[in-house]
């Protein structure tokens, strides 16, 4: 078990959206968190108090997460500095990138000295199987996006909020670094190997009661030329009952894509649906989610408004608004 509370690591984070799993920690698990620790440069603010190592030890804080989900999943050499005098500080290290922290002779040297744990949650722990596609009982959710990092995870943890408040059998299935920190298990899919992604997510979603959901954690987007694999294994893998379309309407292009633009949400439907099809023909889109962070409030309630207009479905930005109509829609289902 990795210890809490958390000093989460900020680095030399470019932009806030490169420190998104931090973000997503101080969003869901804010009782988790004591402060953040940010170098020169850093441009990425979780509003949590900046402290030293020695600063955060003496407020309590028991590991050291890298909050940092960058291009690659690599670590900095401008972090190393810190990462190294952690340990001795009394702190555990935490990591969901896909440079291990185990495979540094330094920092494993620095944790063994004080007696520390070095967490690499990047990495899969279980053998897993290859999809068979056989239909299991239960009901899933899988929210697909335009893009990376346009709310998947948020929208799945909102839902799972709202269904436990309604006394809804829910779970919510984490398939990424941010969501296996956030919940404290899942599946890192995008480390899995290729044969055995969609497996995997047949695993971490198996049979269940009749009423029950699970809502299950989107990874990339089919139309990004990086990352479109982990999708398509979500897909198929987690043989979902419900899709939720997720977008942000600001970006001038597609994640680390310049030469890129999202997809519109119609093209988004027709094609996340048709694969969906392939292993669960019953499968339905039965909402929008839209990240609406950077629009005004009168700007997010009329994009809002144009997309249910458009779409034919309930669309809400469950974070700021609450996901409650995408809850309702999936009652319906």
């Amino acid at each position: 078990m990795i210890r809490t509370p958390y000093l989460l690591f900020l680095g030399d984070a470019p932009d806030p959206l490169a420190a998104k799993v931090a973000q997503g920690i101080r969003d869901w698990r804010p009782d988790h968190c004591v402060g953040q620790l940010r170098l020169p440069g850093c441009e990425a603010d979780m509003g949590l108090p900046d402290m030293t190592l020695e600063e955060a030890r003496a407020a309590g804080a028991e590991t050291l997460v890298i909050g940092v989900a960058n291009r690659g999943g690599t670590f900095s050499a401008t972090w190393k500095e810190v990462l190294t005098q952690a340990p001795s500080a009394g702190f555990d290290i935490a990591s969901g990138l896909h440079t291990l922290l185990r495979d540094d002779p330094d920092l494993v040297s620095a944790a063994q000295a004080a007696g520390r744990s070095l967490h690499d949650v990047r990495l899969p722990a279980v053998k897993y199987p290859i999809a068979d596609g056989v239909p299991r009982s239960g009901k899933r959710c899988l929210a697909v996006g335009t893009d990376c990092s346009v709310g998947k995870m948020y929208t799945a943890l909102a839902m799972e909020a709202e269904m436990r408040a309604r006394s809804m059998p829910a779970t919510f299935r984490a398939t990424g670094q941010t969501g296996i920190l956030i919940t404290g298990e899942g599946v890192p899919l995008d480390a899995v190997i290729a044969d055995f992604m969609a497996g995997s997510i047949e695993w971490l979603t198996p049979a269940g009661d009749p009423d029950h959901w699970d809502l299950i954690e989107g990874q990339g987007s089919l139309f990004h030329v990086s990352y479109s694999g982990v999708t398509l294994a979500l897909i198929h893998g987690g043989q979902p009952d419900a899709l939720i379309l997720c977008d942000e309407p600001t970006r001038p292009h597609m994640r680390g894509l310049p030469g890129y633009r999202a997809p519109s949400l119609e093209v988004l439907r027709d094609t996340a649906l048709g694969l969906a099809r392939v292993a669960n023909p019953a499968c339905e889109v039965i909402g929008v989610s839209v990240n609406t962070q950077h629009l005004s409030e009168p700007a997010a309630l009329a994009h809002l408004s144009e997309v249910e207009a458009r779409m034919g479905l309930p669309a809400v930005d469950p974070y700021r608004q609450g996901a409650g109509r995408l809850v309702d829609a999936l009652a319906a289902v």
